[in-house]
């Protein structure tokens, strides 16, 4: 696996396809896919799919999705979306385990807004070393590069109501999910594989990004905001960039031939829009990508919320906007920084900018002129490249 190097007839790319969604994906999608993006995660059982990205672009990432958390009552039969199957569960349960958490009075516990999905006891070490084990074995011989593996949650998003048995407190799970992020990234790294946890709230548990990125990167999935109308703070947004900016060691993967191999870990980011290309919120989190990656993060995908069904695409994510002429810095209101093929600006406040300076020789997407200076309303961006000659 090779991240973030380019065939000679490919594009750069700072694109993720997050393609998870309940629709079958089409050929033509996987065409646009390998042309465009150069991360992509995919539902277990799009194994063709996986397959046929690496064979039109061997340098493409191909993750599968895996949850952490819970099990589907609805998937009856293999490749599964949990690392551990409702069916197994069950069988455990029958055979004296305690692999579902449950209340008080002893019911599972079903998600809030998601029908079928139950809470597993991420506490239990049994639970944890067969996930491992089946998504080792799951992945193997796979085509795909790793794991994007979904719900290392932080908070309380699905209604678990505490206390339960036997967890008082979320720290019950948060220490479970350490362990089981940590077993799982070694034992997938053995195999030359990844681990791509979707990291939850970073900012709130600092070092938690160093933790859970160790074995292939993070994945932020409400970058910059909860929704497309719902934006961090200030503060928030700082933290939440600023765990990510640290300087992070590399991943080490053993080769099918024993050798060990080093490489960068991923960054990936999806920025909540209303899904269309032309929401604001998708060139505002590219800006930040820049501004803060720096042109170190891997690629940014902008959806709606649980909407992973199509192929999202501005021009500027195959845009190289060279290397970091200095930090950023804060101008007017925005946070801008200048590169030596270009230039970015945010604002991540609710109020709108000053007047912000434009360098000059810039041009925006589609070739378009660009004015001397920019005004950027709350929660908005802009990315200039330098002019073509």
């Amino acid at each position: 696996m090779s991240v973030g190097s380019i065939l000679p007839n490919q594009r750069r790319s700072n694109g993720l396809w997050v393609r998870y969604g309940g629709e079958e994906i089409t050929d033509t999608q996987v065409k646009f896919a390998a042309e465009h993006y150069s991360v992509a995660i995919l539902q277990p059982r799009e194994v063709d799919a996986a397959r046929r990205l690496k064979e039109l672009n061997p340098n493409i990432t191909v993750l599968c999705y895996k949850c952490l958390s819970s099990t589907r009552e609805y998937e009856g039969q293999a490749p599964f979306t949990s690392g551990v199957s409702f069916a197994e569960a069950q069988e455990q349960e029958r055979a004296g385990q305690s692999w579902f958490a449950r209340r008080k009075d002893g019911q599972l516990i079903e998600w809030d807004g998601y029908p079928g999905h139950f809470q597993m006891n991420v506490w239990n070490p049994a639970y944890r070393k067969q996930w491992v084990a089946n998504v080792s074995a799951e992945l193997a011989d796979s085509p795909f590069d790793g794991v994007m593996a979904d719900n290392d949650f932080f908070g309380d998003y699905y209604g678990l109501n505490l206390p339960i048995r036997g967890a008082r407190q979320l720290r019950t799970f948060h220490r479970g999910l350490d362990r089981l992020i940590r077993d799982a990234g070694k034992a997938l790294n053995r195999q030359g594989k990844i681990l791509v946890p979707n990291i939850a709230e970073a900012r709130c548990d600092p070092g938690k990004w160093e933790r859970h990125s160790a074995f292939g990167g993070g994945f932020e999935e409400v970058f910059m905001g909860w929704g497309a109308e719902e934006f961090l703070d200030v503060a928030s947004t700082m933290a939440q960039a600023h765990q990510m900016m640290k300087t992070h060691a590399p991943v080490k993967l053993v080769q099918a031939d024993g050798t060990r191999l080093k490489q960068p870990r991923l960054t990936l980011l999806r920025a909540s829009t209303d899904g269309t290309n032309r929401h604001p919120n998708f060139r505002a989190a590219l800006a930040a990508f820049w501004v803060w990656g720096a042109g170190e993060w891997t690629a940014l995908a902008g959806t709606a919320h649980d909407a992973h069904n199509s192929t999202p695409w501005v021009q500027e994510l195959a845009w190289d906007l060279g290397k970091p002429e200095g930090k950023y810095q804060e101008k007017n209101g925005a946070l801008v920084r200048r590169f030596s093929k270009g230039w970015a600006a945010v604002n991540i406040s609710d109020h709108p900018s000053g007047n912000i300076p434009v360098p000059a020789g810039l041009e925006a997407a589609h070739g378009k002129a660009v004015p001397s200076k920019v005004v950027l309303p709350p929660h908005q961006g802009a990315i200039y490249r330098n002019r073509k000659h």
